[in-house]
């Protein structure tokens, strides 16, 4: 039985939270430490269209991609078990938000809007993030975008000036229900 079987009811666990709260590259390690695949649902846009995601919304603007976002979610939520990052705004459409909720864990990987803004850097080749000032924009983002991700999860983990291992080591206590050392992991 996987590990991620035996700690949770439910096999998927899924991350949501604002760009730059670092759902991609804590989602890769907890894959690791769990030994299941890891998907990221931008990159699986990315796949099925063959095209990255600024060259989507200049052609279909944000309802399109977020049309192709909802379907690579929807094919995503079926496998088990996998760990997931979601897109920031994934969670703004009640279908994908229904799904997760059903089909996983839910955490919210939560960050400070300086945190943010340190990982975004320019905010190049982030279609939402193009036009007006950057820390304007992501605090619009934040705004309309945090009661869903409240909302929809499971278990909030801080990720403010804390390593990927750490977040990702945190993140197993949450879904297994305790605080302390993870037995399994001390021997890596």
């Amino acid at each position: 039985m996987s590990l991620i079987k035996s700690m949770i009811g439910k096999r998927n666990i899924y991350l949501i939270g604002p760009m730059g709260s670092g759902k991609t590259a804590v989602g890769r390690q907890l894959a690791r430490l769990l030994d299941v695949p890891f998907y990221d649902s931008d990159a699986e846009v990315e796949r099925r269209t063959g095209v990255d995601i600024p060259f989507i919304f200049e052609r279909e603007g944000e309802v399109g991609f977020r049309q192709r976002e909802r379907e690579a979610i929807e094919a995503l939520t079926q496998l088990e078990p996998i760990v997931m990052a979601t897109g920031g705004g994934a969670i703004l459409n009640a279908e994908n938000r229904a799904l997760l909720a059903e089909h996983g864990t839910v955490i919210y990987l939560e960050t400070s809007l300086g945190q943010q803004l340190q990982r975004v850097g320019t905010g190049r080749g982030r279609p939402l993030l193009r036009d007006g000032d950057l820390g304007d924009r992501l605090r619009k983002l934040r705004a309309d975008r945090e009661p869903f991700y409240r909302e929809l999860a499971d278990h909030i983990v801080p990720t403010d000036h804390r390593r990927v291992q750490k977040v990702a080591e945190q993140i197993l206590r949450e879904v297994r229900g305790h605080e302390g050392p993870i037995p399994e992991l001390e021997e890596t």
